[in-house]
């Protein structure tokens, strides 16, 4: 029997943290993409935070500060919370306006 050489490719979720740990830009971009979804799925925005959290905040903030990033983005965001912040773009959209995300320019970044 053969065995198969490992392959040498990243997973998508290594891959996804990679890029928006490399360019916040690219985490900005990707968080204001999944706020204009038109039909989210509640726990999207979730799973998207979380993501950037874990790309940026590891390279921002002691892991145990980090740690309590992430915990403190589970409370805000309980699948009501997220339901919220859509419902608030969907709102600022009637009125011709839009919830974005950007890049500090202050954090010395």
């Amino acid at each position: 029997m053969q065995t198969r050489p490992k392959s040498k490719s990243l997973s998508y979720h290594d891959f996804l943290i990679s890029r928006l740990r490399k360019d916040p830009e690219d985490a900005a971009g990707y968080l204001t993409a999944i706020m204009e979804e038109e039909d989210p799925e509640p726990e999207l925005l979730k799973h998207a935070l979380q993501d950037v959290a874990e790309a940026l905040g590891e390279t921002r903030m002691p892991a145990a500060r980090a740690k309590e990033h992430l915990e403190k983005l589970d409370s805000l965001l309980s699948v009501e919370g997220s339901r919220e912040i859509y419902h608030l773009s969907l709102w600022l959209e009637e009125l011709g306006l839009k919830l974005s995300v950007t890049t500090n320019s202050d954090n010395g970044q």
